[in-house]
């Protein structure tokens, strides 16, 4: 394998990456959408009273286990978490399950550009726990020993990349736990939990809620970060913090079956503003995903471990 074909998968796995990051928080949905002939009623309720409404979302949305959504993700250049893709726009779209975690969505944005001019303008993705599976296309699949399916285990992808604890903890936890409903804890712990009143999403009205977390107090609540020993979870937050992340802002809209129909979230890089909108809707679909056939995927964590082979030897193979 060449040196300009390592290069290519390891841009095609970042962008995979990436497209990790942003299925696992499914935070957010369209603001101009959300932004749909609001009519705002003054804020009636007290922070009690917002956390007590999330905490019955929150049951909702565990025991419905799936849903169809669309995320919209938008990540200026050299922001951190980026894994090394490009700045730009991704839109995924499908239906996905939180329990157990699976997907099946189609993703398309200017987020590829990194992947070169033979990337396909629209990637599905499907995801069965840790493992996702993206269909790179024809042009992509001859670097890919003639196989569409690109495999992406996300932990074998960290230890690959001679990643810690932390790091693979950072990929695989965001795919087990990272799902509305987790989104929903999350912000129930907001000291600044707010209910703004009500507007309408979809044509029908939906409470709105707003809270701000710090990197610490986000660390305290999240379950994805569960079973990471303490000196691991400390790295993982000095790292956030040295690229300049202080916390993030989620913004929540609850319908009136008490499901949530919108999560916006964005967090301040010196960079520029990470953006993730998802809409849900069709709460409890059904979602049937299979794992593509083994001799039509293509392992990226046995490139990327092949290829940092090669680098030691100095090898162009």
């Amino acid at each position: 394998m060449s040196k300009s074909v390592k290069r290519a998968g390891i841009s095609l796995a970042a962008v995979g990456i990436l497209v990790a990051a942003a299925a696992g928080c499914q935070s957010g949905g369209d603001s101009k959408k959300a932004a749909e002939v609001p009519k705002k009623a003054a804020p009636q309720s007290s922070a009690k009273d917002a956390r007590t409404a999330l905490q019955a979302a929150y049951k909702k949305t565990s025991a419905a286990k799936s849903a169809k959504v669309t995320l919209k993700m938008s990540m200026p250049a050299g922001a951190a978490g980026a894994a090394g893709a490009g700045a730009g726009d991704m839109v995924m779209s499908g239906v996905q399950s939180w329990d157990p975690a699976a997907m099946d969505m189609t993703m398309s944005g200017s987020a590829f550009a990194q992947a070169g001019k033979d990337a396909p303008d629209k990637i599905r993705m499907v995801q069965l726990d840790n493992v996702m599976y993206m269909d790179m296309g024809t042009a992509l699949s001859q670097h890919m020993d003639g196989k569409h399916w690109m495999k992406m285990d996300l932990g074998a992808l960290a230890q690959a990349g001679g990643g810690s604890a932390a790091s693979s903890q950072s990929l695989t936890g965001g795919a087990e736990k990272q799902d509305p409903a987790q989104q929903l804890a999350v912000l129930t712990d907001s000291p600044s939990l707010k209910h703004l009143g009500s507007e309408q999403i979809d044509g029908a009205p939906a409470e709105h809620y707003k809270g701000t977390l710090t990197l610490d107090e986000m660390a305290a609540s999240n379950q994805a970060l569960d079973g990471m020993s303490a000196q691991d979870r400390q790295k993982l937050l000095d790292t956030a913090k040295q690229s300049g992340i202080k916390g993030y802002d989620t913004e929540l809209w609850i319908n009136k079956d008490g499901y949530p129909v919108q999560m916006n979230l964005g967090i301040a890089t010196p960079q520029g503003k990470i953006t993730m909108n998802a809409h849900y809707s069709d709460y409890g679909a059904k979602v049937a995903v299979k794992a593509p056939p083994a001799a039509e995927t293509f392992d990226m964590a046995e490139m990327m471990k092949s290829a940092g082979a090669g680098a030691g030897t100095g090898g162009d193979a």
